[in-house]
């Protein structure tokens, strides 16, 4: 399903340097041009309601790209004092369905949750410490694979995980 993004005037734009490490340049022009200045105003932007659970979550998913439901949990309580376990994975639920969340769950590995939406990039993960990093999609247009049978399916996407080791764990073995 494709949502479309509604359109609305320009905004105020961010950079926060500890989100882009984790980056490619061209993701980062991507998500920094379209994001707005605080997390009220993006989910406004998406129209969702603001709450105080949804905020702490959608700035826990910026502060730590790729992260886990329970990573969610721990910083939004740390932000708020409290929230229900339940409480995250609604808010979770209703982020990824307003499309500012973008739900992750590699082969044999907790869902993760990233900022990064509509645009087209894989994942690489470690096989030794599931640490997840952003891979640019080599053809940079979607979908980036085509099945050699369709079988009648129109494909508008291709979700492409890449396994291995990453440096730290290279060096460490």
């Amino acid at each position: 399903m494709v949502v479309r993004q509604p359109e609305v005037e320009p905004l105020r734009f961010r950079v926060r340097t500890r989100r882009h490490q984790f980056l490619t340049r061209s993701r980062i022009r991507a998500t920094t041009s379209r994001m707005p200045s605080d997390s009220k105003e993006l989910l406004r932007h998406h129209g969702l309601q603001v709450t105080t659970q949804r905020v702490a979550i959608l700035e826990a998913v910026e502060a730590d790209p790729h992260c886990t439901a329970d990573a969610v949990e721990t910083a939004a309580t740390e932000r708020l004092g409290s929230i229900s376990h339940q409480a995250v994975y609604d808010g979770l639920a209703a982020l990824v369905d307003g499309g500012l969340l973008r739900r992750i769950q590699p082969s044999g590995s907790p869902a993760r949750f990233e900022m990064q939406t509509g645009d087209n990039h894989h994942h690489l993960v470690c096989r030794s410490c599931g640490r997840m990093v952003d891979a640019d999609c080599a053809t940079g247009h979607a979908p980036c694979l085509e099945p050699a049978d369709a079988a009648g399916y129109e494909v508008d996407e291709a979700e492409v995980v890449f396994w291995g080791q990453c440096p730290d764990c290279r060096v460490s073995t």
